[in-house]
């Protein structure tokens, strides 16, 4: 069995499957792994991604895992290292990002490195070294409100900078626009200057497949999933047929869990429920009060999974979330919603879903490691940044298709659109 080319260490479970995704878009067979594996990689795969919890965590027990992830990885052989964080920048308030991209370089002998989290195919562009979701800069959008990571500051280099020992710079877009030849000046001049890390601009996708080039030296690349789609080209893979994507044929029941409650998963719970779709809303203050919401909540679903899907959610408003935060403290409103949509998620297995959607990266983690899956091999795209996956659970030894989905990514029939890509 030949060796995998790139290993990836990616900060939660539906970054992990996003970044995977693109790869297996640039013709990669991919291996997902649920947290650091116990034993060696036993299957065929071109990159290995390591899916970790621990955007929201302390810092140094992010740095921790990683660097576990990280021996695991370099045991395998990988050529290059990929670690990935969200396209929106975000970890906790203290900053991950740049402790853990510290902490890596450190153990790969690495000088320098970039941090590009752009993702054009949804909407995350980089600029003079600020971040945009769409037409809006990161600290206008959305993400201002997110109930665990909000984002106040779009300058990329100043946030970078306020997690970091090093010196961090600017790939401009100048420069990028240059191709690769462009970026290595530049990226000579940075390190002239004592820099260590660069933010990298791109708005598009031919910049970031032009500049892919520009990446194969590095040791370590750190980025969102965006600049995934110029790497295979190094190891000498390319798109082309779709073998790398294929799947098992689906079977049993479908659900959906959804505890993220970002804009676009609001949207898309709303227009479930509006096509007609059938619903059942966790309250948090419920959970907090003892009641078995998860009882009640697999008992309304088996009376109507073999109808269709079903959709179980704790997605609200960002008002109504810093309402059951301020009541409840953040970190116990998370942990109770969590653990209750991981619980309802073993039962929906039980009750013989084999094809589950689960919105929400802290959501994802939850569930994934509650069904006891430790690898997923990676499928087709739904959306950008959104694959179907395959699993083997001890729930579900026949295998069970899996899509973890971002808060942020898909668009308002995403649900329905996930299950009739699988028919």
């Amino acid at each position: 069995m030949t060796r995998p080319l790139l290993g990836c260490i990616a900060d939660d479970f539906t970054g992990a499957t996003d970044l995977a995704n693109n790869l297996v878009r640039g013709g990669m067979r991919v291996v997902q792994a649920i947290g650091v594996p116990d034993a060696p990689l036993d299957e065929p795969a071109d990159a290995i991604v390591v899916a970790l919890k621990s955007r929201t965590i302390p810092a140094d027990q992010a740095v921790a895992q990683s660097l576990e992830a990280l021996c695991w990885l370099q045991a395998q052989g990988v050529q290059q290292v990929y670690f990935k964080y969200c396209s929106t920048f975000d970890s906790t308030r203290a900053g991950n990002i740049g402790p853990v991209t510290e902490a890596l370089m450190d153990a790969l002998g690495c000088d320098f490195t970039i941090a590009c989290p752009a993702f054009p195919d949804n909407g995350r562009t980089v600029f003079k070294g600020y971040l945009f979701v769409g037409d809006e800069l990161l600290h206008e959008s959305g993400m201002r409100n997110h109930p665990l990571t909000p984002m106040t500051d779009s300058n990329l280099v100043r946030v970078l900078q306020s997690q970091s020992k090093g010196k961090v710079g600017l790939v401009d877009y100048r420069s990028v626009a240059r191709g690769p030849a462009g970026i290595a000046q530049r990226i000579e001049q940075l390190r002239a200057q004592g820099v260590r890390m660069a933010v990298v601009d791109a708005t598009s996708n031919d910049e970031l497949i032009a500049a892919g080039p520009a990446w194969a030296g590095l040791p370590l690349v750190t980025a969102g999933s965006g600049i995934a789609i110029g790497l295979p080209q190094n190891f000498g893979l390319h798109a082309g047929t779709g073998e790398a994507a294929q799947l098992p044929p689906a079977q049993g029941l479908r659900a959906i869990v959804s505890g993220s409650c970002s804009v676009a998963t609001n949207a898309q719970v709303v227009e479930f429920l509006r096509s007609g779709g059938a619903g059942f809303a966790i309250d948090p203050l419920q959970l907090a009060a003892g009641q078995d919401v998860p009882a009640q909540a697999l008992e309304w679903a088996r009376s109507r999974l073999e109808a269709g899907p079903v959709l179980v959610y704790a997605t609200a408003e960002p008002a109504s979330v810093r309402a059951v935060q301020d009541r409840l403290g953040v970190e116990a409103a998370g942990a109770l919603v969590e653990n209750a949509l991981a619980a309802i998620a073993q039962g929906l297995v039980r009750a013989g879903v084999a094809q589950l959607v689960v919105a929400g990266g802290e959501t994802s983690g939850a569930c994934v490691q509650a069904l006891g899956i430790a690898r997923m091999r990676i499928g087709p795209q739904i959306a950008p940044g959104v694959p179907w996956c395959h699993a083997r659970s001890p729930l579900a030894p026949q295998g069970l298709h899996l899509a973890l989905k971002s808060g942020n990514f898909g668009g308002a029939g995403f649900f329905r659109d996930a299950f009739e890509l699988l028919r």
